[in-house]
This record gives C-alpha cells, structure tokens and sequence, in this order.
C-alpha cells in the first residue's frame, strides 16, 4: 500500500475513509468516485462497515478498495481498516456482515464476535494491510499498549491524520498527537480520511 504524505491528506487531494449507503452513509458509491475526480482528489478509499459490497459495483483507478471492521482486541471495542483487499477472498469474506444490521446500527455492531488476531492474519491473506482507525478513540488505559499488543498480532498501520469532529470529538481519550508519535516510534504506516457519512466530500 502507498504511504501518502501528511499534506496529500490535509489538503484533501487523500482520503481513505468514506463510508456510503452500504453501510451507515449517506452518500452513492458511484458519486461519491464522481465527486472525487471532480474535486482532483489523488486516492480515495469507500470504507462501509463490515461490508465490501460498494466495491462489487464499481471499480477505479482512484478507488482504493477497503473495509473497517468492528471488533474487540480484550476490553477495548475498536475499528480496524482493511486496506488494499481482494474482495473475492473467501477468508476475509467470512469476517463481512451477514445482514445489513450488521454494517448500520451501533447497537447490532458492538456485539461484534470477530477474532482480531484471525482478522489482521485474514487481510494479510487478502493482500490487505490493517490499521487501526481513529485510535485517539480508543478507551485502552494505555494508548502505546495497546497499539504494541496489535502489532504483535500484525497491524500494519495507524490512522493518524483524521479531524475528530462530531462524536469521535466528544468520546477522545486520547491526543492526536499522541497517535503520530507512537506510529513514528513503531515505524507504523500513517493514513488518513475524514470518515465521512455524508453525501458530498469536502
């Protein structure tokens, strides 16, 4: 996977989180890859919730395929991106939602039985490079912990550059700070989006 630079993500010509009708968002997939060649945007990423299934639609040179996975690493109920992914792999296929409860309704998401040990190996499987989503998010006692116990399991990658507006703003434990040094301590893949839910890009 491509490591874009900090300024291809806060100038917005990167983002690789963006989530549609297929999951909890609102916008079109095949618009949403519209928008992004009008606005010059360099790569972007659809993300839905548990589900690759925007991706069985439409294909791009500008789309990234992707997924963010809900899952439990101990007592920390966490978000873990999926990035670069055969969506035809059989064995990240079977980690995917069974219904559509399962990709929009937080209520249905947090019961989320997914093995994360199995899930980082299953994206690796899939070609796939996993990283942790807005990690400043995360309720870990210890952030660097927590993020040293996922990279023994395999992650690849910290989401690092990512606004922290609406609820993810009010429910922080940690600086967004904090999760850059510790992606650069850890040699950590650094992204970044703007999960948008939306149905118009910034």
């Amino acid at each position: 996977m491509k490591n874009y630079t900090k300024e291809d993500y806060l100038n917005k010509k990167v983002n690789l989180h963006i989530h549609t009708t297929f999951s909890d968002g609102e916008a079109n997939p095949v618009d949403i890859v519209k928008q992004a060649k009008e606005k010059g945007y360099k790569k972007i990423a659809i993300c839905d919730h548990n589900t690759i299934d925007a991706h069985k639609i439409i294909k791009d040179e500008i789309l990234l395929p992707a997924v963010e996975f809900d899952v439990w690493c101990g007592y920390v109920f966490m978000h873990l991106l999926a990035y670069n992914i055969d969506i035809n792999n059989k064995e990240l296929l079977s980690f995917c939602a069974k219904s559509k409860k399962e990709t929009e309704l937080d209520i249905v998401r947090i019961f989320a039985k997914r093995n994360i040990k199995k899930l980082i190996t299953a994206i690796h499987n899939a070609g796939g490079t996993a990283v942790l989503a807005h990690p400043a998010c995360c309720w870990a006692v210890s952030l660097e912990k927590f993020v040293k116990k996922l990279v023994s399991y395999g992650l690849d990658g910290l989401e690092v550059y990512y606004p922290y507006e609406r609820h993810r703003g009010i429910i922080k434990f940690h600086k967004a700070e904090t999760v850059e040094k510790i992606a650069d301590k850890h040699n950590l893949i650094k992204t970044g989006g703007t999960d948008l839910h939306k149905k118009h890009l910034n």
